[in-house]
């Protein structure tokens, strides 16, 4: 493996000389500059992308943190950010949290250590003082759709609250008399947007109390195991919103074992959007985030807040969409 010693030594010319030249820094002449670059080729020398990071401390790197990949939505994010960073020459660095903590604070501190020039964070895990840490340390971060209102750093977020209610109105609209909610982990922000929306709707009804509502965790499995939970307390249900589209795909399944046809007998319609949720059977109505823009949008604001520190934050929350398909069209 070629390293920079033999570049120096074939150049005629000291190891820092060259060192200079990679990182445009410093004087040599032109003569000397074209003669280190043509070796550099000829040897096929590449740079250590680790060592440079230590002394510039910078990597060329921007990091992504999403809780999950197993959900269809966090890849489609991750490639509306990698597409933006690979415009700009730069590479992501993909992080599965798995939403734990402990992994989170791992991560972030390993990241520190690597130099990453910034990161976009999805996580239900995080707090104030990560940010607030990571800011010290000079490192920009867009939070992503799981974010908290508190901050003060940019984020990009959609309208839970309103897509919950555009849902929770649909069931009505097409007939539903006794609406039931799969809903997301209790300390999630997105989860708890969504649970008012669809409150909005059914608190005024005289047979909706909290037994209407199960508690998923975003799985499929926690979609399939909330549904029999509701069948079990209410047998007279004929239309659920689920949080999101897999524990949508999950409660098709506890439909199916039950007995109930969907969508004469059971409407259903979930939230995200995934291109799984139409090849379901029936295809799945949904509430659409706009996940691959999010992605690009959350890395054109790192880039921007990269090339200008001082620049303001900003926090932006997008538009939802409803897509209706045969889950709920009676």
């Amino acid at each position: 493996m070629t390293t920079i010693r033999d570049v120096a030594a074939k150049a005629g010319v000291s190891t820092a000389t060259v060192s200079r030249i990679i990182n445009n820094k410093g004087q040599a002449t032109p003569e000397t500059i074209a003669r280190v670059h043509a070796i550099i080729k000829e040897l096929g020398y590449k740079p250590n992308v680790v060592a440079r990071s230590l002394i510039s401390r910078k990597s060329n790197t921007i990091a992504l943190l999403v809780p999950t990949i197993s959900n269809p939505f966090f890849p489609e994010l991750a490639r509306g950010a990698e597409d933006v960073a690979n415009s700009f020459g730069l590479n992501i660095f993909l992080c599965n949290t798995d939403d734990e903590r402990e992994k989170v604070n791992n991560y972030l501190v390993s990241l520190r250590e690597r130099y990453v020039d910034g990161i976009i964070i999805n996580s239900l895990n995080l707090t104030n003082e990560d940010l607030e840490e990571l800011h010290s340390n000079g490192i920009p971060t867009v939070t992503l759709d799981r974010t908290f209102p508190t901050h003060e750093f940019s984020s990009i977020t959609v309208k839970h609250r309103i897509g919950a209610q555009l849902a929770t109105k649909h069931l009505i609209d097409i007939g539903c008399k006794r609406i039931g909610l799969i809903r997301g982990p209790e300390d999630d922000f997105t989860a708890v947007q969504r649970m008012w929306g669809y409150r909005d709707y059914v608190k005024n009804f005289d047979w909706f109390d909290q037994s209407w509502i199960a508690l998923g965790d975003f799985s499929v499995k926690s979609g399939y195991l909330c549904m029999k939970e509701l069948f079990q307390r209410h047998p007279d249900i004929d239309g659920v919103f689920a949080s999101n589209d897999l524990m949508a795909i999950g409660l098709l399944k506890a439909a199916h074992e039950w007995g109930r046809k969907v969508p004469d007998e059971l409407a259903i319609i979930g939230f995200d959007g995934i291109d799984m949720s139409q090849y379901t059977n029936p295809p799945i109505s949904t509430i659409k985030q706009p996940s691959y823009e999010m992605g690009k949008m959350a890395m054109e604001e790192l880039i921007r807040l990269i090339r200008d520190p001082e620049s303001n934050s900003n926090k932006m929350e997008l538009d939802v969409e409803l897509i209706l398909r045969e889950s709920s069209m009676r």
